[in-house]
């Protein structure tokens, strides 16, 4: 007798199967059933409480959510924020006069502590718990218990097959046992039938994307509400140590509190840039790095590192990121009497990629003039590393190298305005009460200097003298908790994913019985959590592997049909 292999229309067939299936159909998934509008709950507020939980914690609204959080951080993305960058917020208002109030009520410059955005937060991890903690208890419950019997008629099932054998049921359902515990299945004898199971990793990689969501969530929010991000420009030579007046610009978390910052120190001992000098390349960056002297805490040992672009120093914690770079020229100012009131590393803010740099020298204390009046001096600055020479256009580098160094200064005298109370850039002077030394020709007194060189005041009211150059470096410097838990549930979610996407629960069944001839009926039935080709493949290898143990009994048809003393 041959071996039959069937399978039915799943689509046709599911709803009518269900009620025949009974416990061998169910719990293929700890997903709860979804409830239609015809079987809401009567009107009540219990009855409208219990609707809108499962509403909220049904994977459909959880997926809903995620994507509103990934639409949400999107003005994140595209609008300046607060947080990040006031200025640029300042001047996208002033730009977009129109639209800011608009953004303004929508909490568009600040979405990620908005209240719009925390609350798709706070709703999508309450979705998320709620989904997850009963589906992981049905989940221990389903592993703790045994495959459910085979229903009473397997041929309802999707995948089906049958044959006759002259084996005893009992040592085919042994056979068949044995066999499916080798292949890994989970299984067992129950009354005539042998019940297995397997692909419970499945369901485990779904609980794992769903619990590394949440670890993710957890571990953005704790990152946000106590991390402390700051920065720091650093002239070479000098030091920095993790205090909060140490800081140009701090930005804590809500909950951050000052004595969290780890304690270490860090000096730039040298800034090493080198540059493509030749071909389409030119001028970007082949060496780019900074060089530091660290130590942890209050009496730690010095240690010797390297900051480069994306491979940050790691402090206790902390991580010092290598932001910029620029150049600070050394400058000695002296008065009318030849006195220096005035020497120091004075940071230029870069302007283009070939570092023509601006900024301002302001001499605050000090500074007598001719006629022994107290005068507060002040230098207009621009410098580039490498010039392009006289005659050659305005005041521009032609590489980012310090190659041809030189300065041009204009000179100031009056009230700086630093006295006043208001804030005012360091990299530009404030000419409102100040006024422009003039040449013997009545001109603006400006010149260009090279290292060395000096420009004198007019009336013999002092000097300032380009002395040298130095490089300086910006760093920012991140205390973010959290960060080790997030990249753990990352690569926990995708792990996840992939069981969920790759791995399929299903149900097989072997039944042996003896049939009313006196011959064991051997039927084969697989269930699968959704369609699948592979099914029907498995089924008819594990059937083939069981056939081999018991083959197909002759076909009484056939052998009653055959004459007598004829060959058989």
């Amino acid at each position: 007798m041959s071996k039959t292999t069937e399978t039915t229309d799943p689509a046709n067939d599911r709803a009518e199967s269900e009620s025949d299936l009974g416990a061998a159909g169910s719990q293929l998934s700890t997903a709860p059933r979804e409830e239609s509008a015809s079987s809401l709950p009567a009107m009540g507020v219990v009855g409208w409480i219990r609707w809108f939980w499962r509403q909220l914690t049904s994977m459909r609204v959880a997926l809903l959510l995620l994507l509103l959080l990934s639409l949400g951080a999107i003005p994140g993305s595209l609008i300046p924020q607060t947080s990040i960058d006031e200025m640029k917020v300042a001047d996208f208002k002033k730009k977009h006069d129109l639209i800011s109030p608009f953004y303004d009520k929508l909490g568009l410059f600040h979405v990620y502590s908005s209240v719009w955005f925390s609350a798709i937060y706070i709703l999508l991890f309450i979705s998320l718990i709620g989904c997850i903690v009963p589906r992981t208890w049905q989940f221990v419950g389903q592993l703790r218990s045994r495959p459910p019997g085979a229903p009473k008629r397997l041929t309802r099932l999707p995948v089906y097959t049958t044959w006759r054998t002259d084996s005893e049921p009992e040592a085919v359902r042994e056979a068949a046992l044995a066999m499916m515990k080798k292949r890994r299945f989970r299984a067992h004898i129950s009354g005539d039938a042998v019940s297995s199971e397997k692909g419970y990793l499945r369901e485990t990689g779904n609980l794992l994307f769903h619990i590394a969501l949440i670890v993710l969530l957890v571990s953005f929010a704790s990152g946000q509400l106590w991390k402390s991000e700051g920065g720091k420009l650093i002239v070479q030579g000098d030091g920095f140590s993790n205090t909060l007046t140490q800081y140009d610009d701090f930005k804590p978390g809500t909950l951050f509190n000052p004595d969290d910052l780890a304690p270490f120190s860090f000096t730039l001992d040298k800034f090493i840039g080198t540059y493509e000098k030749n071909g389409p390349n030119r001028g970007t960056p082949r060496r780019y790095e900074a060089q530091v002297t660290y130590s942890e805490g209050a009496t730690g040992k010095d240690k010797k590192g390297v900051i480069k672009v994306n491979e940050p120093l790691e402090v206790d914690g902390s991580k010092v990121y290598l932001i910029s770079h620029g150049y600070a020229p050394v400058v000695s100012v002296k008065d009318g009497h030849g006195k220096e009131i005035y020497r120091d590393a004075v940071p230029l803010l870069p302007l283009d990629s070939n570092a023509t740099s601006t900024g301002a020298i302001k001499v605050m204390d000090g500074y007598r003039n001719a006629a022994g009046k107290k005068e507060q001096l002040g230098f207009q600055t621009m410098f580039v590393p490498t010039y392009a020479g006289k005659g050659k256009g305005t005041m521009f580098s032609t590489f980012p190298g310090l190659d041809f160094p030189v300065m041009a200064v204009s000179g100031f005298h009056g009230d700086l305005g630093v006295d006043s109370g208001l804030p005012q850039s360091v990299y530009q002077l404030n000419p409102k009460n100040m006024k422009q030394y003039k040449d013997s020709k009545g001109n603006k007194l400006a010149k260009l200097l090279l290292p060395g060189e000096t420009m004198k005041l007019p009336g013999s009211e002092g000097s300032i003298q380009f002395v040298g150059v130095k490089q300086w470096a910006s760093f920012q410097i991140s205390q973010q908790p959290g960060t080790d838990f997030a990249l753990v549930g990352a690569l926990s979610a995708i792990v996840g994913l992939a069981g969920s996407l790759f791995i399929q629960r299903r149900r097989v069944w072997v039944r042996a019985v003896r049939g009313e001839d006196g011959v064991t009926v051997v039927e084969m039935a697989g269930l699968g959590r959704s369609e699948s080709a592979k099914l029907p493949e498995e089924l008819a290898d594990l059937a083939a592997t069981l056939h081999s143990v018991a083959p197909s009994a002759p076909d009484p048809a056939a052998t009653a049909e055959t004459p007598e003393g004829a060959e058989k």
